[in-house]
Order: structure tokens, then C-alpha cells, then sequence
């Protein structure tokens, strides 16, 4: 797992906002990863995801790295914000968007 967790670190701290999910933005594979798609599409914001249905290792890893059990997990600058469900909370609040804009994230 020690591989696994040094690849998801890599990923989160080389990118500005991840997505782990399940399948890609253009092709989701669950209503949870295609919620966290639409929302971070929706804000216009420059995101990578990571297919966890791809790499066995990924998928168990990521559930210990973050102590999330579940997938989609969004990381905005290194640091885990939470699935799906808090993603749309933040979302509809406007804080997901204050985070994104005090963060500088770059625009899509």
C-alpha cells in the first residue's frame, strides 16, 4: 500500500483540485462521481480526475489516505474536502466557491 499511498500523494499535491471518481468527467460510472463532475464543471474550474475503476490499488489506497470510506473524494490544493455529499452542502452554501476562489485555483 506504501506505493499506492506515495502515487495518491504525488496526484494531490501536483494538481490543484483532483477528483478521485469513479470513471472519467466524460463518462462517470456512478450518480455520486457524476454529481461531483457536474458541480465542479458547473463552478468552471481547472480539475484532473482519477479513474479508481482502473487501479485496484488506487481505489483501496485512497479510501486509507483520505480515511474516507467512500468515492467520489474532491482534494482542492492538497487537503481532502469530502465526497459527493458535502461537495453539493459547499456547493449550495457558496462556500465551495469562496474555497476555490481564496485558493486561486485557475479557471477552466
Amino acid at each position: 500500500m506504501a506505493d499506492a499511498n506515495s502515487r495518491i500523494d504525488e496526484i494531490v499535491n501536483q494538481n490543484d483540485v483532483v477528483l478521485f471518481m469513479k470513471g472519467t468527467a466524460l463518462f462517470p460510472q456512478c450518480g455520486f462521481s457524476s454529481r461531483a463532475v457536474a458541480i465542479l464543471d458547473h463552478l468552471g474550474v481547472q480539475y484532473e480526475t482519477v479513474d479508481v475503476l482502473q487501479d485496484p490499488e488506487i481505489r483501496q489506497g485512497i479510501k486509507a489516505y483520505s480515511d474516507w470510506p467512500t468515492i467520489p473524494q474532491l482534494y482542492v490544493k492538497g487537503e481532502f474536502l469530502g465526497g459527493s455529499d458535502i461537495m453539493m452542502e459547499m456547493f449550495e452554501a457558496g462556500e465551495l466557491q469562496q474555497l476555490l476562489d481564496e485558493k486561486q485555483v485557475a479557471k477552466a
